[in-house]
């Protein structure tokens, strides 16, 4: 019997093998180790590392479910196929989907509306099922394309807010931003859909195999390094004592304090951030603080800083704070860089100076970046050109 089996079927099945071990190991790693291999120093989000799990424990059984239409034929083989992808269509969509929306932390999105989306791939699945035909299966293709194209929309839209959001709130972006994931999800989505109406191929089923494996070493990594920027850290620095000119008129603050926000870890949206919405006396005290308490101070070249510890170190809450830089027609993490890229500019001045050998590498770090790529694109966005363009004119 074996003997009749071709090699490539042969390789398949061990390509099958791999896949399902992967997908199996991976899932016991997101449940059963607790630091991070990939990125030690972050801490990712204990609820994406769960459905991530999930995820992987459905690619993992996945491959098995599909095993019996290897000894089947004709119709036994068709309702195998269509079981196949009933159980595809209920997990393996949705989980999708859920690990998208569990990746935009700027606030918890209800998942119900996943099993709404999912309802109509279930009755036209069952109804073939039913009827053991693959008479529904362009209408099932069909779906899967309008879902795909209508779940990239609006995730185009959740993504780019997403971003804005993260900008807002958080002067350095390194672990935060997912829009390279969802780009690798987007065609995971539109090659599902292919998957369900594939042409059944020998090389159709390696390329789904190898994308599969993929995905998974993708995912893996996106999970390690994603922060949970649910995990609020207290600025551990002496608040400057007022000298009188936080005080009103009246002797009252007309600033509320940082401890005057709500203590939990919910985030003001951008509909928060109406500039009008700040008085002319509120703005101009505002940026008076931020002088002294930011500026003067270096405060801007505390890695990790976000909107709401400087709002704590001026003695105002993030929204008050996020008024302000709205007013500013800026961002707070465009704030905080345009500040950090003058303070490399001054360091990279006095160096020359003093003729003191030093690197962009080593000055970047010294102005508050962690990774010298973030500090690459923010001075292309500030000064226009490259470091090494800028520093050439320098050294004219």
């Amino acid at each position: 019997m074996f003997g009749q089996i071709s090699l490539d079927v042969i390789l398949l099945f061990m390509l099958y093998g791999v896949g399902t071990a992967t997908a199996a190991g991976a899932c016991l790693y997101l449940l059963l180790r607790r630091a991070n291999a990939f990125a030690p120093e972050v801490t990712s989000p204990v609820r994406l590392r769960r459905w991530t799990a999930a995820f992987f424990a459905v690619l993992a059984i996945g491959h098995l479910w599909y095993l019996p239409a290897a000894v089947l034929t004709d119709e036994d083989f068709t309702v195998c196929m269509l079981v196949g992808g009933l159980l595809d269509c209920v997990t393996v969509i949705p989980l999708v989907t859920v690990l998208l929306l569990c990746m935009l932390q700027d606030r918890q999105r209800p998942l119900w509306p996943v099993g709404v989306m999912t309802a109509p791939l279930v009755v036209l699945m069952v109804a073939g099922i039913v009827n053991r035909s693959e008479a529904y299966m362009p209408m099932v293709s069909g779906y899967l394309l309008l879902l795909g194209i209508g779940l990239i929309a609006y995730m185009v839209r959740a993504v780019r807010q997403y971003g804005r959001w993260l900008r807002n709130n958080y002067a350095d972006l390194e672990h935060k931003e997912v829009w390279q994931t969802f780009v690798v999800l987007a065609v995971i989505v539109l090659m599902f859909g292919y998957y369900e109406g594939g042409d059944g191929s020998i090389a159709y089923a390696y390329i789904v195999q190898v994308c599969g494996i993929v995905l998974i070493g993708h995912m893996l990594w996106r999970v390690e390094t994603l922060s949970d920027l649910s995990i609020t850290q207290p600025l551990t620095i002496k608040i400057p004592e007022d000298d009188g000119e936080h005080q009103s008129s009246d002797g009252e603050s007309p600033l509320p304090d940082g401890d005057s926000q709500p203590n939990d870890n919910s985030q003001p949206s951008d509909d928060v951030y109406q500039s009008d919405a700040l008085s002319d006396a509120t703005y101009e005290q505002i940026g008076t603080l931020l002088k002294r308490h930011c500026e003067e101070t270096r405060l801007y070249l505390r890695h990790g800083l976000t909107l709401a510890q400087l709002a704590q170190a001026i003695g105002t809450n993030r929204t008050y704070l996020g008024l302000y830089f709205s007013r500013q027609n800026t961002t707070y993490n465009n704030y905080i860089n345009d500040l950090r890229i003058l303070h490399f500019v001054s360091l990279y001045r006095e160096a020359v100076a003093a003729q003191r050998d030093v690197t962009a590498q080593q000055l970047a770090e010294k102005s508050g970046y962690r990774a010298y790529k973030t500090f690459s694109l923010a001075f292309k966005q500030r000064m226009g050109q490259s470091v090494k363009d800028w520093i050439s004119v320098e050294e004219r």
